[in-house]
């Protein structure tokens, strides 16, 4: 073994650094004052959006929001089944000058996204669905407000007058009050018709009982003891209107719970043949959310409808059902490539549009994803929550060596469904 010489120590130079040099490194960030302002700033992600909701907001109004029905099972896989997506990128391809819009029903959006309808918003952040929809108008993609939204169809289109409004549509079991719903939209300007199909009752969410979550929420002495350890919000909700179930008006009464809404005022009688009413009814776009299997998605568009919306309701409805993802392909198979299919469900990463983009959807819809930045900060949580998937997804749609939303496809992804064998028409 040869002997170790030891090496010399190496010989360093110093001296004192010069007043013009500090000046090119040193850069101190202007302290920003607003609480707001720093939540949104410090959040890279959806995750952290979250993580700054529940320093926000009452216990009982987040899990309403990130909670599901019964074990929860539904909502996890469909986050885990965006984690089984392997993306399988083109070498050498230029990615220079890159285009993320897309044509979604005779229209161009800026990239494959809608804000999907969620209810009683302003009881998340009091700006509420007129802030989510003068911000889809800003970054140029749809919103669509809810059956159990907590603002008018005439004042949400009144606070973004430039927006692509779609309406979703509960067909509740009285006529009167659907076609109402329906004209109010039509007399909005409202462009697009979103029939929900997978409340025909209400699903159990374990969280909302044990809260004993109302809408709006009654002041009990447990409700007040979690509100007073958010008193930005409790103060916000005392000093602006109520919350109220404004778009179906004076249909629902008092302090229900979600559930009993919907015992109210939905249809477990719904069938085919209330979807023909729609369809004759409705003269615009028409989709149909709520839809898990390929026969149903061949039914719907047999009956009229221009596309569907593959959605487990986010796992909030039947739980132990398929995750979205899961499904996507065989029901685009199924319904052809004329045909319009958006998805929801578990999307809280701008990577997860991609891949649900490159196996079949023409644009995802998120809900939780943009109500995170909601209660963590209004309008501008929004705003961030958005800027964040517009970045996360032009992104890996460069990385993967794609220029243009148009050119993704099934070859930029490696993706086997779970559960193939468990449901009819899903390849195993």
């Amino acid at each position: 073994m040869r002997r170790r010489v030891p090496l010399a120590p190496i010989s360093t130079a110093r001296q004192l650094p010069r007043p013009a040099e500090l000046r090119e490194l040193v850069r101190f960030r202007r302290p920003r004052l607003r609480p707001t302002e720093r939540r949104l700033n410090a959040a890279l992600t959806v995750r952290d959006l979250r993580r700054a909701a529940t320093r926000t907001t009452p216990r009982a109004v987040f899990d309403y929001v990130d909670g599901a029905a019964e074990e929860e099972i539904t909502a996890a896989r469909n986050v885990a089944a965006y984690r089984r997506v392997t993306f399988c990128p083109d070498a050498l391809s230029s990615v220079a000058d890159p285009d993320p819009g897309v044509d979604l029903l005779g229209r161009r959006i800026a990239l494959p996204l809608v804000l999907a309808p969620t209810g009683y918003t302003r009881m998340m952040h009091h700006h509420g669905e007129a802030a989510v929809a003068r911000v889809a108008g800003h970054v140029g993609i749809p919103y669509t407000l809810s059956t159990v939204g907590s603002t008018s169809i005439p004042d949400v289109r009144a606070a973004a007058p430039g927006a692509d409004l779609w309406f979703q549509l509960f067909l509740t079991a009285d006529p009167r009050v659907n076609e109402e719903l329906l004209a109010q939209a039509e007399d909005a300007g409202y462009s697009t018709l979103l029939l929900t199909v997978d409340t025909a009752v209400s699903g159990m969410r374990l969280r909302d009982v044990v809260n004993g979550l109302t809408i709006p929420p009654t002041l009990t002495a447990r409700t007040v003891v979690d509100m007073a350890r958010f008193p930005g919000w409790l103060l916000a909700k005392l000093t602006t209107p109520g919350i109220t179930f404004a778009v179906l008006g004076s249909a629902v009464q008092g302090n229900p719970t979600p559930g009993e809404v919907a015992s109210l005022m939905f249809d477990p009688g719904m069938d085919l043949t209330a979807l023909d009413w729609v369809r004759r009814r409705w003269r615009g776009p028409l989709l149909v959310k709520g839809v898990t299997t390929p026969d149903s998605a061949r039914r719907i568009m047999a009956r009229g409808a221009d596309g569907v919306v593959v959605s487990n309701h986010g796992g909030r409805q039947l739980d132990r059902s398929a995750a979205t993802l899961d499904v996507l392909p065989a029901i685009r198979q199924a319904v052809g490539a004329d045909a319009t299919v958006l998805i929801d469900g578990g999307i809280l990463h701008g990577q997860d549009i991609v891949a649900a983009r490159a196996l079949g959807a023409d644009a995802a819809m998120i809900g939780r994803a943009y109500l995170y930045g909601l209660m963590a900060g209004g309008q501008d949580g929004v705003l961030r929550a958005c800027e964040i998937l517009a970045e996360e997804y032009q992104r890996c749609m460069q990385l993967l060596g794609v220029r243009r939303s148009a050119d993704l496809g099934r070859q930029h992804v490696a993706f086997r469904p779970h559960g193939g064998g468990d449901h009819p028409g899903v390849p195993a």
